[in-house]
C-alpha cells in the first residue's frame, strides 16, 4: 500500500510530463519555458487538446471559437443573481458549470467531436462565471464579455469594467499557461476517475472543481497571500517566519510531492511579481515574499511551488483573494478537458483495491440488547 498512492503510475499521457529531480515542466514535450515565453493560453490550450501547435488559420479560428461561446445562458445568470451572497467563489463554479451541461447541445453526445465543442464553451465561459459572481455579490450588474480581447485581457475587463493595462493582461495570460496543466494532480485524477465511469465531461469537471477546492490542492495560494497580508511589512518576516518555524507550522508555497528542485513555474511566477512590483511601484509584497523564501529555505531545503509567487502576482493586478483558485480553474480546464479525452480514448474504470484494517466476524447485537 502507498499512501496517498504516492509513487503509484496510475495512468499514461501524453499531454504533460514533469521532471521533478529537475525541476522542468513539458506540455506535449515542450518546455514550458518556451511556451511562457512565446505563446498565449488560447494557443498552449489548442495543443493540450490537439497534441501539436496549431498554424496561424488554425489558432485564429479556434480564437475566434473562444470569443463567440463567452457568454453563459440566462438561466444560469439567473442562477448566480439568487445564490446567497456570502457563497465562495469555488462553490459558485462547481454548481454553474454543472448547470451548463443541462443548456449545452451536445449535452447527451459523448463522442470526441460533441466533448470538443463542449470544452470550448466550457472553458470560454468560466471567466464570465468568475467575474459575473464577483460583481453580483458587490450588488454590481456582470460585465457581458468583450470579444476583442484575449482570455486574460477579457476576464480582467468583466472582472473591473475597465480596459485592461496590457502588461497585467499579458502578465494573467503568462499565469494561465503556468497552470493549464500539471500531470497527474488530485483535481486532474478526479476528472479522470468520473471519465473512467463513462460520465459525461461536465461530470468530469465539476468532480476537479471540487477537489481543487480543497486547500491542500488550489487553495494553498490564497494562504500565502493571508501570511503575507500578516507579515505586513519585510521587516517583520524574519520574527514571523522564525517563529512559525520554531513552532511547526506549515508555510504555505513550499514543498511538493513531486519536484525535489524549485517548481519551474515558480521561476515564472517570481520573474512576475517582480515586473508588476516595478511598474505598480508597490514592491511591499514581492519584497516580503522574498524575504519569506530567503528565510525558509536557508532553515529547510524545501522547493519552492506555483502557490508561492502566484499570490503576490494576484493580489497586486487586483484579484480578490478568494478568486485566486477560480483562476487555477479557469486555467486548469483546458488540461483536465484533455485529459477527459485521453481517459476516454484508452478507458478502463479506475477502481483500486483498499486493505482492510478493521474487526472481522463481528456478532450482529438485537436493538433491544445494545446499551
Amino acid at each position: 500500500m502507498s499512501k496517498g498512492l504516492e509513487g503509484v503510475v496510475a495512468a499514461s499521457t501524453a499531454i504533460s510530463c514533469i521532471d521533478g529531480q529537475n525541476g522542468r515542466l513539458f506540455y506535449r514535450g515542450i518546455d514550458i519555458n518556451e511556451l511562457a515565453d512565446h505563446s498565449s493560453f488560447e494557443e498552449t490550450t489548442a495543443l493540450l487538446w490537439y497534441g501539436k501547435l496549431p498554424n496561424a488559420q488554425q489558432l485564429e479560428s479556434f480564437e475566434r471559437k473562444f470569443q463567440s461561446n463567452r457568454q453563459i445562458p440566462n438561466e444560469v445568470l439567473a442562477m448566480l443573481m439568487a445564490m446567497p451572497r456570502k457563497t465562495a467563489p469555488m462553490e459558485v463554479l462547481r454548481t454553474a458549470v454543472s448547470a451548463l451541461s443541462a443548456y449545452d447541445p451536445d449535452d447527451l453526445d459523448n463522442s470526441l467531436e460533441a466533448n470538443v465543442h463542449k470544452s470550448i464553451r466550457l472553458t470560454a465561459s468560466m471567466p464570465t462565471i468568475v467575474a459575473a459572481w464577483h460583481r453580483i455579490r458587490n450588488d454590481l450588474w456582470p460585465i457581458p464579455p468583450e470579444t476583442s480581447l484575449n482570455h486574460a485581457g477579457n476576464f480582467l475587463y468583466m472582472l473591473t469594467g475597465k480596459e485592461p493595462d496590457p502588461k497585467a493582461a499579458h502578465i494573467l495570460d503568462t499565469c494561465l499557461i503556468l497552470h493549464a496543466d500539471h500531470g497527474l494532480n488530485a483535481s486532474t485524477f478526479s476528472s479522470r476517475i468520473t471519465a473512467s465511469t463513462l460520465s459525461d465531461l461536465h461530470s468530469a469537471i465539476v468532480s476537479a472543481i471540487g477537489t481543487l477546492k480543497g486547500p491542500l490542492h488550489g487553495g494553498a495560494n490564497e494562504q500565502v497571500m493571508r501570511m503575507l497580508l500578516e507579515i505586513g511589512d519585510p521587516d517583520r518576516a524574519d520574527q514571523y517566519i522564525r517563529g512559525a518555524l520554531a513552532g511547526k507550522k506549515k508555510i504555505m508555497g513550499f514543498g511538493h510531492r513531486v519536484y525535489k528542485a524549485d517548481d519551474p513555474r515558480a521561476a515564472w511566477l517570481q520573474r512576475l511579481s517582480r515586473d508588476l512590483a516595478d511598474a505598480s511601484g508597490n514592491r511591499v509584497w514581492f519584497e516580503i515574499s522574498e524575504r519569506v523564501r530567503t528565510l525558509v529555505q536557508d532553515a529547510k531545503p524545501l522547493p519552492v511551488n506555483v502557490d508561492f509567487y502566484s499570490a503576490s502576482v494576484y493580489y497586486t493586478l487586483g484579484i480578490p483573494i478568494d478568486l485566486f483558485t477560480p483562476i487555477f480553474a479557469v486555467s486548469r480546464v483546458s488540461g483536465w478537458t484533455a485529459h477527459v479525452y485521453e481517459q476516454y480514448s484508452d478507458n478502463r474504470l479506475i477502481r483500486p483495491e483498499s486493505e482492510y484494517i478493521g474487526p472481522m466476524d463481528v456478532r450482529y447485537t438485537p436493538l433491544a440488547e445494545r446499551k
